[in-house]
């Protein structure tokens, strides 16, 4: 595992939150701060997720609060002026990464193939996300991409468990993993927040 990471200073798990509700986005971060989380992504799927990035900055100040699903030059300026402390992209274009560049805060552009890490990389990015990293070639990928690319660490998200998140972390290219897991929907609106807060912890 690579042990060099710039955007989560050491953390092995970027957990996600995925809400529906200010509330539940809040709470689900507290449980997650609980394990001993200090970095969190809310992916940005619902009309309330920019309002859950800036209520949990609000409510945790100084846990980082990365934004995800960041597609297009809207989406990036709204997740600025909520407070996100990174950006996560699902993807990457050439105009996206333009603007990127005057981003204000780090950022982890998402890539899926080599032409990706390529081109992200000619941008200067050096720590990367793959996804879905299941559908993207998984752990095999990442080890093929490896000599090739011998100066890019990834955050493999997608399809990323309990049961191979040790198979991704045990590749010195990988910094880290993404985890849905931790935080499932049906977790979330039960509010078992004592179930995320062990999943979680078991995870980091």
């Amino acid at each position: 595992m690579s042990d060099n990471s710039f955007i989560l200073g050491g953390q092995t798990l970027l957990p996600i939150i995925q809400a529906d509700q200010v509330e539940l986005g809040v709470e689900t971060a507290r449980a997650m701060v609980t394990a001993g989380a200090n970095i969190v992504e809310v992916v940005l799927r619902s009309d309330a997720s920019l309002s859950i990035v800036e209520a949990i900055k609000k409510e945790f100040p100084g846990l980082k609060v990365a934004a995800g699903t960041v597609l297009d030059t809207e989406l990036l300026s709204s997740a600025i002026t909520a407070g996100a402390s990174i950006i996560v992209t699902p993807a990457v274009s050439t105009n996206l990464l333009n603007h990127l560049m005057d981003c204000p805060v780090p950022v982890l552009p998402g890539v899926s193939n080599v032409a990706d890490i390529l081109m992200a990389r000619e941008y200067g990015y050096t720590e990367l996300k793959l996804f879905p990293a299941s559908l993207a070639g998984g752990v095999e990928f990442l080890k093929s991409v490896s000599s090739v690319f011998k100066d890019i660490s990834f955050c493999p998200t997608g399809g990323v468990n309990q049961n191979n998140r040790l198979e991704y972390l045990s590749l010195p290219n990988v910094f880290a993993v993404g985890g849905t897991w931790v935080a499932p929907p049906e977790l979330v609106n039960a509010q078992n927040w004592s179930k995320i807060t062990e999943l979680c912890r078991e995870a980091l």
